[in-house]
Formats: structure tokens, sequence, C-alpha cells
């Protein structure tokens, strides 16, 4: 096994004059390089797993969870994100978000999903 070379005090050189305030900033834009990649990972990527769990954070139980998930994906709308949809259904009839997706199962409101997700009505007031 190769050993490995100590370059610490040579790495270290820049960070030897930085102000606390500096060296503050210079972490904070090291952690925002680390973690930006794994941030839009995030927002471009899921899966009905994961938007189950979702559901189920919001109050859904698995039946109900899996049945909206399940119409989401038919729907071609996954990555809209399934807590997304019942959410803005929710604000856009006024109604709580229980409601919603109890109205959602019950096969209503998916003009209106269609409308806010790709008809590019992004008001959540609107009373289609």
């Amino acid at each position: 096994m190769k050993e490995r070379v100590d370059d610490f005090q040579e790495r270290s050189k820049k960070l030897q004059n930085m102000t606390d305030e500096e060296l503050d900033n210079y972490f904070w834009k090291l952690v925002e390089k680390v973690v930006d990649p794994l941030v839009n990972l995030a927002e471009t990527h899921t899966s009905p797993s994961i938007e189950r769990s979702v559901l189920l954070r919001m109050g859904f139980n698995s039946l109900q969870a899996k049945a909206l998930v399940d119409k989401i994906v038919q729907e071609n709308l996954l990555s809209k994100g399934a807590g997304n949809v019942v959410y803005k259904i929710a604000k856009q009839k006024n109604m709580g978000i229980m409601e919603a997706g109890e109205a959602l199962l019950n096969g209503r409101f998916w003009d209106d999903v269609e409308n806010i997700f790709r008809g590019g009505d992004t008001s959540e007031t609107s009373t289609k």
C-alpha cells in the first residue's frame, strides 16, 4: 500500500491568512459545491416509493397513497410530485389536503390537474 504524502502544510497556506469571516464564507462556498448536486438530484429525480412516502406523511393511508401515486404515474405527472399535485388542487379548490386527495381518488378534478401542470395555469386560486 502506498503511503499518503502529508501535504497539509502546503495545502493550508491559503487558509492561514484568512480572517474568521473569510474562513466562514469559504467553508459555506465549499459546502454549497458539495450539496448543490445532491439538491439538483433530489429536485429532478423521484420514484413512486418516495411519492407514496410523501403522501403518507401528509396523512393518507397506504392504500390511498398507492392509488394516488398510481393515478399520478398514469397521468405522467410523477415528476411534479404527488404531494404537490394534491396540494395544488387543495389550494385551487379551497379545501383541505385530505379532502382534495379523496376527491382525486374519486376521479374528480383531474382536468384541473391537467390545466395546472400542463396548461400553464399556475394560479392557485383559480376556480376551474
